[in-house]
């Protein structure tokens, strides 16, 4: 571990220590009373924790896509390209903190000289904290990870990725069309891998109504970094 991941988890000490296994446990079902407030309380303070190790000034630009492209994939090159754009651009730029996509954004981020924040979680398989954050925080529930990675940003960017990539995009989506949240650009790369999800959209939900038509207008997508950022940088102008 390099030093600036050690002085990033100096900087994010932890209230409570790591019990393997919290949210599987929380999903298991109903519990006794104590049981059940244990677990609210755990929540709180792993939010609370959240709260205090990201105080992020902004603006930030939270950055989704597949933990498992390295360094040899089109799409990990991208990310890449995208983080640097967006440092170059003033932007703090968020991930999720793991491998892949993530670690190379948080990468182009710092060659850049921005800041680069992790918000990693803890699986059993494939996650571990990539070495291009300046400030990381662990947490042990994807539900309180999920309203880190909203929380402080004022658009997202969206790269190729699996069920957690797309439980994501289509969670912000929401909250958008919900208006639970304000209207920030969100963004997807990497055209020919969600042409399919677009046509998969416009053919069954707005065919079939689910959706309104001015909801397709919740993402742009492109292959260019350079537009991306154009697209967050006028969406900002024009809020301001």
């Amino acid at each position: 571990m390099n030093g600036q991941q050690s002085v990033g988890r100096q900087a994010a000490p932890r209230f409570l220590e790591t019990t393997v296994d919290l949210e599987k446990k929380f999903l298991q079902g109903r519990q006794n009373r104590a049981e059940e407030l244990e677990s609210a309380v755990r929540y709180f303070l792993e939010f609370l924790k959240g709260f205090e190790s990201l105080e992020i000034t902004p603006p930030a630009v939270t950055v989704f896509g597949s933990a498992r492209f390295d360094e040899s994939s089109r799409y990990y090159q991208l990310a890449r390209q995208m983080g640097r754009r967006l440092a170059e651009a003033g932007y703090t730029v968020i991930t999720g903190g793991g491998p892949g996509i993530m670690e190379a954004a948080n990468r182009g981020a710092r060659e850049a000289g921005g800041l680069s924040v992790g918000c990693n979680i803890k699986l059993a398989m494939e996650q571990q904290p990539n070495a291009y954050v300046d400030r990381f925080v662990q947490f042990d529930h994807f539900f309180v990870r999920k309203v880190m990675l909203v929380k402080y940003s004022s658009a997202f960017v969206v790269l190729p990725g699996g069920f957690g990539t797309l439980d994501e995009v289509f969670e912000t989506l929401t909250l958008m069309q919900t208006r639970e949240i304000e209207q920030f650009p969100v963004v997807l790369m990497g055209t020919v891998f969600w042409a399919r999800m677009r046509a998969f959209v416009e053919e069954s939900l707005l065919a079939e109504r689910t959706i309104d038509p001015q909801d397709m207008d919740l993402f742009h997508m492109t292959d260019s970094p350079e537009e991306a950022v154009s697209i967050i940088v006028k969406s900002d102008s024009e809020g301001q």
